[in-house]
């Protein structure tokens, strides 16, 4: 079978690796990372330094049905948070020398200063009795996604941290696992932003309802009826990266939720993402097993806001500098593995 340019770029950086002064595989998912990277650009000498998070928000109107700790207020005033400087995200940009750009795509409010404002509704309709979002409302919201994207390649980002904000689209999330793995919500529904056993049964109850109510399974549909105007961009933003050189970090189980249904709509997108952790979210490991996926991390988060997704850039970074700075056995005059003494 005839390789695909990818693939003749990832093996060329493989065999780059293997020449380093290392036991072959030695750095383990590091020189995975190296390469993907390396066959994206279509270069054994790829560079990583220019990233920027994009980070997608937006209302649920799910929110009405109890389904999270948090008001959904506090979507806006997290907006507002990310605009000053003051969230996680904003702490580990500027810690990692990240850019950060946070897209409003359907917040109930007015318009914050300092986010771009790409708003189609004041958040979605309320799943359980209406598909969360219209065709065109989707359409538009995918679009946000992909606009950023170009945004970002006009800029020469190399790399797109993927993240996300929305009170109830953990709900959104994990209804869409299940849609899209043939799962149930007690297979999908975490604790979220920090739910009790009443709510997390009461949303494991919800999603179940809401995967009764929407039978259709197209990755389109499932977007369209349990999805949210956040989760729609970044499946856009995804499928953008797809027709490009770019790579892109997935942040935590919202993120890996629009990944499932990008794949499922064009599985030309898979080589572009990296996983950056595996959420304590119940579902994440269903969606990572469904798209082969193995996460850079593992540190029990589930904040979101591509919190993960940020803290695995310095980790990307350091497998491009494996590849581009260490040097090789030839280079060094060191012996390897198969040389005789």
């Amino acid at each position: 079978m005839q390789q695909t340019l990818y693939e003749q770029h990832y093996n060329n950086a493989a065999l780059a690796l293997d020449s380093k002064t290392k036991p072959k595989g030695s750095l383990g998912e590091i020189e995975v990372v190296a390469a993907q990277i390396a066959a994206l650009q279509q270069t054994i000498a790829p560079d990583v330094n220019k990233c920027r998070a994009l980070i997608f928000a937006a209302d649920h109107g799910i929110a009405s049905e109890g389904v999270s700790a948090f008001p959904q207020e506090v979507t806006h005033q997290m907006l507002v948070n990310f605009s000053r400087g003051g969230a996680a995200i904003n702490a580990l940009c500027k810690a990692h020398n990240i850019e950060l750009e946070v897209i409003n795509t359907g917040v109930i409010g007015e318009p914050v200063p300092g986010t771009v404002d790409a708003k189609i509704a004041d958040g979605t309709n309320n799943m359980m009795s209406d598909p969360a979002m219209t065709s065109p409302q989707l359409e538009a919201a995918m679009e946000a996604g992909r606009a950023a994207v170009v945004r970002a390649q006009q800029e020469d980002i190399a790399l797109i941290a993927l993240g996300e904000m929305g009170i109830g689209n953990t709900t959104a999330a994990a209804a869409m696992v299940a849609a899209l793995c043939d799962a149930t919500g007690k297979d999908t529904v975490g604790r979220g932003t920090g739910i009790d056993d009443d709510r997390l049964k009461h949303k494991q109850l919800v999603v179940n309802q809401l995967l009764f109510t929407h039978a259709s399974r197209s990755p389109q549909e499932v977007l369209r009826c349990l999805g949210g105007f956040e989760i729609a961009a970044l499946t856009g933003a995804m499928l953008q990266a797809g027709t490009s050189h770019t790579a892109m970090v997935v942040d935590g189980y919202i993120t890996t939720a629009a990944a499932l249904c990008a794949c499922a709509i064009d599985a030309e997108v898979r080589p572009h993402l990296i996983f950056a952790h595996k959420s304590a979210e119940a579902g994440h490991q269903l969606a990572l097993d469904a798209l082969n996926a193995k996460p850079l991390l593992q540190l029990d988060m589930r904040l979101g806001e591509g919190s993960g997704a940020a803290l695995a850039v310095p980790v990307i970074r350091s497998a491009v500098a494996i590849l581009n700075e260490m040097a090789t056995f030839e280079s060094a005059g060191v012996a390897g593995a198969d040389s005789t003494s």
